[in-house]
């Protein structure tokens, strides 16, 4: 394989560029935790829209959908319209009154109704689906390295990895937002450049998908598409990447705002690698320099988009485009690393573990946090083989638990830990006992209609889903009747739901009250809900 030394000099500049760009946003700031995880509630809306957009539109965003228009069409190009509809729902419905009650991540709500140890418990499906969505973004940027520059892709894998590490383990979120706004800058104007000059490539000839690039979907196949509609959809409404953005903005109209904009900016985004991908599909490659024949196997779909860059631009093209998708890397797996390492040094550390923790002490369990999730993305990206299919998996999880847990957390007075264990337990073994063909997992429950070529064709993920919410609400309504209506002794509140007893946990000064109502005070709020 040959080096293409002009391409490697540039992405070294590019990322010398990120890196300075990067310490700069957070050498003059305290450095303290409120800091590194909301910059002290100081975005405005330029920033926190472009902060925001630039988060969804990933290496993974841009490559799977290049990848999925290209093999499948439009039909199943279901992840850009799903994340950005669900990022829509999100500023209208969750970010208003999350960021009015000035949280610090989204897990804070979640510790304050189901109490700080079951709260860490529930961070398990979010870890996965960082982990997921982080090793899909570095994928694809492996995968873009190999064709366009010649190296392999382990090398710009770690490498990638450690620029994101750097920057965002002395910066925190002041260093990921302004990169975040230089990187969208390079991810517009690369994509943009290159379709022109894909486009007109005389081996393109779009007759040979006239009849194709609008999908099929066979009768079979529809409770598969209605399980990934819905995933996508469900899936981002309680991503902590996301609403540490709107967290760290100033003002709850700033961060509704910007929330909308950037689901706008991140849908119109999706325009120029669908593009491409049916570029890909029309071209015939037996007139391309590309080394194998016309017809691509399914696992060559993965490297679509660097390969029209590769083989249907100029050189200083491709090169440019590259820098768009490692802009599009960056931005992303930055939020990733700094998301996680957020929710588990002040929800996991400080507030299950080590409450007296000093300011110091949580800023070095965040950077050490950052400098393992960052690692641990890049292990499962080098071994890793479907940008796509990680893209859609990172919100399973989320979806199936996650989501129910922290709605019901926000609008349901009686939700309480009971149900929110059962829920969780109920969701996940549903889940995983569906099988995973991503990760090889073998469907141990075949769900009605399975099919050994197609798998599980039942929409069992929704199906998940709706039962751990079912379990969430029935257990905790159970469990609040028989203990507030004296039908079972409090000496069995092995959770101390309802004893005399409350706990506190600290929001960078400000109370994030758990008090533990008393039998009046539940009663009067379950029967206004069920009234309402």
């Amino acid at each position: 394989m040959v080096v293409n030394i002009p391409g490697v000099i540039g992405i070294v500049v590019f990322y010398i560029i990120i890196v300075v760009i990067g310490i700069w946003a957070g050498k003059n700031k305290k450095g303290d935790t409120n800091d590194l995880l909301v910059a002290g509630r100081s975005l405005g809306m330029f920033v926190a829209t472009l902060t925001t957009a630039a988060t969804m539109v990933g290496g993974a965003y841009i490559n799977g959908t290049a990848e999925s228009m290209g093999r499948d069409g439009l039909l199943w190009t279901i992840g850009p319209v799903g994340y950005n509809l669900s990022l829509f729902l999100a500023a209208l419905i969750y970010v208003p009154k999350v960021r009015k009650a000035e949280y610090t991540t989204i897990f804070d709500p979640i510790q304050e109704k189901y109490g700080n140890r079951t709260g860490g418990l529930l961070f398990i499906p979010e870890l996965l689906g960082d982990l997921f969505w982080e090793a899909a973004i570095f994928n694809a940027l492996g995968a873009t390295v190999s064709i366009i520059l010649g190296l392999e892709m382990s090398i710009a894998i770690i490498v990638s990895a450690v620029i994101v590490i750097v920057y965002t383990f002395f910066g925190g979120l002041y260093s990921v937002a302004y990169t975040d706004v230089i990187q969208m800058f390079f991810i517009i104007i690369g994509l943009v450049i290159a379709l022109p000059f894909a486009w007109t490539n005389p081996a393109v000839d779009f007759s040979r998908i006239s009849n194709t690039w609008p999908g099929e979907m066979d009768s079979n196949q529809i409770g598969i598409y209605i399980d990934t509609c819905l995933l996508t959809l469900g899936g981002c409404l309680t991503w902590q990447a996301f609403y540490q953005r709107i967290l760290a903005c100033k003002s709850v109209t700033v961060a509704r705002n910007s929330a909308l904009l950037g689901a706008v900016i991140s849908a119109l985004m999706a325009i120029p690698p669908a593009a491409i991908g049916v570029i890909g599909a029309a071209t015939d490659w037996n007139m391309t320099s590309y080394p194998q024949n016309s017809t691509l196997s399914y696992e060559d779909w993965a490297f679509i988009l660097p390969m029209v860059m590769e083989y249907l631009c100029p050189l200083t093209v491709s090169i440019i485009g590259f820098g768009a998708i490692s802009a599009a890397v960056m931005s992303s797996a930055d939020s990733i690393v700094l998301a996680t390492g957020s929710v588990f040094s002040r929800n996991i550390y400080q507030n299950c573990f080590r409450p007296q923790a000093s300011d110091r002490e949580l800023t070095w369990v965040l950077r050490f946090s950052i400098v393992v999730v960052g690692t641990l993305g890049a292990v499962i990206a080098i071994s890793a083989n479907s940008i796509y299919g990680l893209y859609i998996l990172c919100a399973d999880a989320m979806y199936v638990v996650q989501f129910p847990v922290l709605t019901c957390a926000l609008w349901v007075p009686f939700a309480n830990t009971y149900g929110a264990i059962s829920g969780l337990v109920v969701g996940t073994t549903l889940r995983v006992l569906g099988g995973e063909p991503v990760l090889s997992f073998p469907a141990i429950i075949k769900y009605p209609g399975y099919n050994d070529t197609l798998g599980q064709i039942f929409p069992f993920k929704t199906f998940a889903m709706l039962s751990c919410t079912f379990s969430l609400l029935s257990i905790s309504y159970l469990t609040e009747y028989l203990f507030t209506k004296r039908k079972l002794s409090k000496k069995f509140d092995i959770f101390n739901c309802y004893g005399p007893q409350s706990s506190q946990c600290k929001n960078d000064g400000n109370d994030i009250s758990m008090t533990v109502k008393t039998e009046d005070d539940v009663k009067n709020e379950t029967d206004k809900f069920l009234n309402n």
